[in-house]
């Protein structure tokens, strides 16, 4: 057990490190581990440390197949980090290295596609390349598909099943090849090349503008969107933000700003990084036409703190469904063997004070896409009841 000791000193230096946060996007240097560990030791409590030893002893006398002590040891540094909330994570040096890749508006979907079988009404796993993340997972070419997400995949269309299939670039998501089989974490890991802000023009003049990202020109592009067809007589804008993982806050909170013209956009509450306001800054609205936002259930993030700024100062009409739920802030935490802790330090409020992580956004009017409509009936019943909305 001599070399278990070792592992425990380390594991407990770990434990007490929080003071020493970086943020590897700005070039910071590793945690540092290389201090008085009996110094450490002592910001633990001491029947914290007894208890693990020994949970950690009867697990290597006894489990099944003998398990060397750095395989039971990185378990337990996952388990620590990804126990504390749906995000926290500790990344591998190869996860932690794939990251560093992308920015944070990084749209991306899974390595593999998946296609509709109509002789058995099941979708199928196709395009899975040999020694990819999710072959090591365990999946194969022409493995059924029961579930993502919870959501039942044999009702739904072609466009629905690859919307749940992206997401933010190293988000994650749950698959269920049968209905009694464990759920599967599949990481986004593709990166997926699309436009952020799609134009629609509807026959009621209802200007639709599918953001599905935002980027660091999101509010630049809008602001380029709107004034280019001020000139079509428009009755109205709606934001689709259905499926939008959110991307960058700042660019949230410009987007806002350009409709916004005082109050507080969005606050950030952290114990470790203290607590933030972002606020409106005075000066002409972009547009005084009527606004709408539609949101479903996989809204997240930077797209709930834009629905929720434009909701609670009243610039804004949401409807659709409740939106996901995710408002925190995360940085990374680079350790010295090239891993990293990917951790919540902060959580989004919106401009009344509520919390939007777990909450969500709910929007003004609930108005679900029935999945046996087709999407262009759907919007243009959306835009339908924003106009009407504007009449009362």
């Amino acid at each position: 057990m001599a070399q278990a000791w070792k592992y425990i000193a380390v594991l407990t230096g770990l434990l007490a490190c929080g003071s020493h946060s970086v943020w590897a996007a700005e070039n910071a240097a590793a945690l540092d581990f290389d201090g008085d560990v009996e110094e450490s030791i002592a910001e633990v409590p001491i029947e914290s440390i007894e208890q693990f030893v020994q949970i950690y002893g009867i697990v290597k006398d006894n489990y099944v197949q003998e398990k060397p002590d750095d395989v039971l040891f990185l378990q337990a540094i996952k388990g620590l980090v990804g126990g504390l909330d749906r995000y926290s994570r500790y990344l591998s040096p190869e996860e932690y290295k794939q990251l560093m890749q992308y920015t944070e508006s990084d749209l991306a979907t899974a390595d593999f596609e998946l296609a509709f079988d109509s002789h058995i009404h099941q979708w199928k796993v196709k395009n899975l390349r040999d020694n990819s993340d999710s072959f090591k997972l365990g999946l194969k070419n022409g493995f059924t598909i029961f579930k993502i997400e919870n959501q039942e995949l044999k009702n739904l269309n072609a466009q629905q099943v690859e919307d749940l299939l992206h997401g933010s670039i190293g988000s994650t998501f749950q698959l269920q090849l049968n209905e009694k089989s464990p759920a599967i974490t599949v990481v986004r890991n593709r990166k997926l090349e699309v436009a952020d802000i799609e134009p629609v023009m509807l026959h009621n003049q209802v200007l639709v503008l599918k953001v599905k990202v935002f980027q660091q020109d999101t509010a630049n592009e809008i602001k380029r969107l709107i004034e280019e067809y001020s000139t079509q007589k428009v009755k109205a804008v709606l934001f689709d933000l259905r499926n939008n993982p959110g991307g960058l806050l700042s660019a949230a909170v410009e987007t806002a700003d350009l409709f916004l013209t005082q109050g507080t956009i969005v606050s950030t509450k952290s114990r470790s990084e203290g607590n933030q306001q972002f606020q409106a800054l005075p000066g002409d609205e972009s547009s005084n036409t009527k606004l709408g936002i539609l949101i479903n259930g996989r809204s997240a993030s930077a797209a709930e703190v834009f629905t929720a700024a434009m909701k609670e100062h009243q610039r804004a009409w949401v409807i659709g469904e409740k939106s996901y739920g995710k408002g925190v802030v995360q940085k990374l935490f680079p350790l010295p063997n090239g891993a990293a802790l990917q951790m919540t330090v902060s959580h989004y409020y919106t401009p009344n004070g509520n919390m939007i992580d777990g909450q969500g956004i709910r929007p003004n009017l609930e108005y679900p896409w029935a999945l046996d409509q087709k999407e262009e009936t759907y919007l243009n019943n959306v835009a339908d009841q924003l106009l009407k909305h504007r009449e009362r």
